[in-house]
């Protein structure tokens, strides 16, 4: 008992100390990447409590207290809630805190770069702390987080559409036969896996037999929008390229076969359900482990975008998310202004904790199967499309804003 009791607390020990050493190395760098991997731990956590965590909270008076106990899939989608809304708070109150910061003399420049015992600590606090709040606050949480995720699914969209002009621009600023070509090229294969992507999409989700007008409609709409980007984009007034279109007519693509791949897995138009019985744990793993990809590199790509964040006063060249010549911007680091907004930076955090427990969740809609798989559900299936529209209409008024108001910049 003695030796036992020796070796844990060594263990304990180690522990801290290995800790402690990896937080002393998050440098001023680092601090972004740091915050993503909290981020992405956040989610981890958040579905290892989703499969483990309800016989627990079956036992808990404050959250069962109903006459009768709900079903698993409640507790399933509560504690995926819980834990996503310490998240949101975490994040939101260093967002607050944020407010205003605009160079590095700020004393609150530090507390964003450093101080990570503390913030991780609290950051534990208060996810445990979620756990006792009653049934009210966290149903309160679902439903403002279907608004906060549309919130950040259109940021996703901004950036996508400042990425690819930007891409366009560059290749273009080279003028050269060679990145003429290139575009060509690029676009081209967009366009080619846009059509074949949509004929695959009808072989899987409009199986003969069955009335399936609504996802004959999604697609259909999708393939006249490819058609749509190409006319306004070449038409003489717009004076556009084909690469941006090209790539938001694929892009769209994959939003409509995403909408679709979230049908319900009994709905007789969903070409996926011959596989609904056969998901295993690997296939889980990998569908969350995509998930948090996409969910992560959206925070770090919108947190790092100095043409959405930077302050007014702060230089804009894009600065990359680990500089390479550390040593000269740290004489100076000082006397700089800012290079993105810490406040901005944090809300997209906020807003990306609420959209990854809509992902978890099945948008909290559902028992059941929708409840054990990722994103699957009929509102996945409208907010996806929704999405789909608004990426193209937001496309298209970046062609023909600049015509239609050609005294302002965009």
């Amino acid at each position: 008992m003695w030796a036992a009791s020796c070796l844990a607390s060594c263990c304990a020990a180690c522990a801290c100390d290995a800790c402690r050493t990896v937080v002393s190395g998050i440098s001023r760098r680092s601090a972004r990447i740091a915050y993503c991997g909290l981020f992405a731990f956040s989610l981890v956590v958040a579905w290892i409590l989703r499969e483990v965590a309800a016989p627990l909270m079956e036992s808990l008076p404050w959250i069962n207290h109903f006459k009768q106990t709900p079903s698993r899939e409640w507790f399933e989608t509560d504690a995926v809630l819980r834990v996503s809304l310490g998240n949101f708070l975490f994040f939101t109150i260093l967002a607050i805190l944020m407010v205003g910061v605009k160079t590095q003399k700020d004393p609150r420049d530090n507390m964003h770069h450093g101080g990570w015992m503390f913030k991780i600590l609290c950051w534990c606090l208060l996810v445990i702390f979620m756990f006792f709040l009653p049934n009210e606050i966290v149903s309160f949480y679902e439903s403002i987080s279907k608004f906060g995720s549309g919130m950040f699914l259109l940021v996703q969209v901004v950036l996508l559409l400042d990425f690819v002009h930007g891409w366009n621009d560059k290749w273009v600023g080279f003028d050269e036969q060679f990145w003429y070509v290139a575009l060509f090229v690029v676009s081209l294969v967009c366009y080619v896996g846009s059509f074949a992507f949509s004929g695959v999409l009808f072989h899987f989700f409009t199986p003969s037999g069955q009335d399936c007008g609504l996802n004959i409609f999604f697609i259909t709409m999708t393939l006249i929008l490819t058609f749509v980007f190409a006319i306004v984009a070449l038409h003489p007034a717009v004076n556009g390229s084909i690469l941006p279109a090209s790539v938001i007519s694929l892009y769209c693509t994959y939003l409509c076969y995403s909408a679709l791949a979230s049908e319900p897995r009994d709905y007789e138009c969903n070409g996926l359900h011959k596989h609904s019985k056969a998901v295993s744990t690997g296939t889980l793993t990998l569908g969350l482990f995509t998930t948090v990809l996409s969910v992560v590199y959206s925070a770090v790509r919108a947190g790092s975008s100095a043409a959405v964040l930077s302050p007014p006063s702060s230089p804009r060249a894009g600065k990359p998310l680990l500089p390479l010549d550390v040593k000269e911007e740290e004489e100076n680091e000082k006397a700089k202004p800012v290079t993105y907004s810490y406040a901005f930076f944090h809300l997209i955090f906020s807003l990306a904790s609420m959209y990854s427990a809509m992902l978890l969740t099945g948008w909290s809609t559902s028992v059941g199967e929708s409840g054990k798989l990722v994103d699957v559900g009929w509102p996945s299936v409208w907010v996806r499309i929704v999405t789909s529209w608004a990426t193209a209409l937001l496309y298209l008024w970046s062609l023909v804003a600049p015509i239609m108001f050609p005294e302002r910049e965009f």
